[in-house]
């Protein structure tokens, strides 16, 4: 098959039946009623991956046969580019530093109907993917998450991460009302139509947050799908940083909230600020009761200003969140103009 072309998978007229179709042992990958060819592009973005990026490809040349596989590079400064050509990939480069930018400009440019997205680390199983596409084009669903599962997390989980991707996880789960098991995997596959809606906002690692708020929403068919998960090879080194990334992805599930439901997010501060006013203001009240007068009338100036600004806060909610209601109706009808996967 030539590398000019997205991989094409489904019915084939009798003549060339099986040639450009993924089999598995004992059935076909993609299922008999399947009326139109699937295409899928793997995309790997890679930042200094040398020492992993060939092995990660053969794995998913091995696992989608058909598959035509991307390497954008994020200005690497090893061997990533000359070893990704080596291995079969098409590479281009992406010069904004960022897997945010990296994702962006994928999903710009790349044509295909189901998108398969994997870090270039060695760490995603491969042959797990064949179960996540068939799950997505089974179902017609538009995102189906790797939730990954080691067998030993202190080997594949620097210190601390297992613990900040759960905290991360069940806050998103509580402010957007439900959630993933995990949120920040890099290993996704998706339906065109949710690439092609997905707005990609975001520079940097927090991309994956804002991959599951996008989905949630718009109320998408999702789902996940268990996959091993393991260590990095040696002289791999993770471009995580724990602190200040997870910092970033914190406040990227605020600022999220804030968008999305700014509601709920300006009825927080309008309780905050009414509270404090309350409790600044009560001795005031009960001293003008019992003396007619206002002692410390600076107090008295900024219990008031803190309840101005209480209500300041639900009338700017109350504002924003028709607004947004317009906004995510607009999206809507954007991700309802692609067609589904299969038609």
């Amino acid at each position: 098959m030539s590398q000019n072309s997205e991989t094409r998978i489904g019915h084939q007229p009798s003549s060339a039946h099986g040639a450009n179709r993924i089999e598995s042992d004992t059935d076909t990958f993609l299922p008999s009623s399947q009326p139109n060819e699937v295409r899928i592009a793997v995309l790997i973005p890679c930042y200094n991956e040398a020492v992993a990026i060939a092995e990660v490809i053969a794995d998913f040349k091995a696992a989608l046969p058909h598959a035509i596989i991307y390497v954008y590079d994020n200005n690497s400064t090893d061997d990533t580019l000359q070893r990704a050509r080596e291995a079969g990939a098409i590479v281009r480069t992406e010069m904004r530093q960022g897997k945010g930018n990296v994702v962006r400009r994928m999903f710009a440019d790349i044509e295909s109907d189901v998108y398969v997205l994997v870090d270039g680390d060695n760490t995603y199983d491969a042959s797990s993917v064949r179960a996540m596409v068939q799950k997505l084009v089974d179902e017609k669903l538009d995102m189906v998450v790797g939730a990954r599962r080691a067998e030993n997390e202190a080997a594949a989980f620097r210190r601390g991460h297992r613990f900040g991707n759960d905290l991360l996880t069940s806050f998103v789960g509580v402010l957007f009302g439900r959630s993933f098991s995990d949120i920040l995997s890099g290993y996704r596959v998706f339906a065109r139509r949710f690439v092609k809606s997905f707005p990609a906002l975001s520079t940097g690692f927090e991309t994956e947050t804002e991959l599951t708020v996008h989905a949630l929403e718009l109320r998408m068919p999702i789902s996940e799908v268990v996959t091993p998960y393991g260590a990095r090879g040696d002289g791999s080194v993770s471009k995580l940083h724990t602190y200040r990334d997870g910092m970033r992805i914190l406040m990227m599930i605020l600022m999220l909230f804030k968008e999305e439901r700014p509601l709920a997010f300006f009825s927080i501060l309008f309780a905050l600020f009414s509270v404090a006013a309350m409790v600044l203001a009560y001795p005031l009240v009960l001293t003008y009761m019992e003396s007619g007068l206002v002692p410390r009338f600076p107090t008295a100036i900024l219990a008031t200003g803190l309840m101005l600004l209480a209500f300041l806060s639900l009338v700017s909610g109350l504002i924003l969140d028709t607004v947004t209601h317009g906004r995510r109706e607009l999206k809507r009808l954007v991700y309802l103009s692609i067609p589904a996967i299969g038609q």
